[in-house]
């Protein structure tokens, strides 16, 4: 079958703002993801804690999103969200994950490979506390993931929350949101290069070690 649309495959960037090598990288992959992390907020990068979480849900479909990292622990990533939502439930099905961020700006990569547990109420409540009064009202208020008639149910149920909770000064978290660490078994970075060669490694946990490898783009 022909191409159809030959302009969109004729998209393309040389990447050449980057090297990676062995020698480049730490030893543990926490330490490398914070550098880069760190790089990525010192080059203005839109939003880099942006990062595509994958789940598999029942059907066995691999299903992903936008979700933002919210900290960095010495042994996962953490983000917030409704337990009842979609990744939600697919996480209570299978807690193997796959977390991506893409930082277009440096033409880099760092894929994730991982399992979720929950965080502890203490990290749920906490976070919780630190949310704008909107956003902490709008966790209440949305039955994420399900189906509604149109948006003033959402809209009418803010307003009856902002009455209810507005004679409180603190807003208490509702048992159903709140956090998951992912603990990875597997990171990539990845930095590209000319001529789609781009530059890979790879660090597999085997055991409590972490093994470092190059891969090929």
């Amino acid at each position: 079958m022909a191409i159809e649309h030959k302009d969109i495959a004729a998209i393309r960037e040389d990447y050449s703002k980057g090297v990676l090598t062995e020698k480049d990288t730490l030893e543990n992959p926490f330490g490398q993801f914070q550098l880069w992390f760190d790089q990525a907020l010192a080059s203005a990068v839109l939003e880099p804690n942006a990062m595509v979480l994958g789940t598999i849900n029942k059907l066995g479909y691999p299903s992903t999103r936008v979700v933002l990292l919210k900290d960095l622990k010495a042994d996962g990533l953490s983000f917030f969200t409704n337990y009842r939502s979609q990744k939600g439930q697919d996480i209570e099905q299978n807690a193997k994950v796959s977390l991506l961020f893409f930082w277009g700006e440096l033409q880099r990569q760092v894929r994730i490979e991982g399992e979720v547990i929950f965080l502890t109420d203490e990290d749920s409540d906490e976070y919780f506390a630190s949310r704008p009064k909107g956003s902490q009202i709008g966790a209440w208020s949305s039955p994420q993931s399900q189906v509604i008639a149109d948006r003033s149910i959402l809209e009418n149920r803010v307003e009856e929350l902002e009455q209810h909770f507005k004679e409180l000064d603190e807003i208490p978290r509702p048992k159903f949101w709140g956090g998951y660490l992912v603990k990875p078994v597997r990171f990539e970075f990845w930095q590209g290069r000319s001529s789609r060669l781009h530059d890979r490694i790879v660090y597999s946990k085997e055991g409590d070690t972490w093994v470092k490898n190059r891969l090929a783009p």
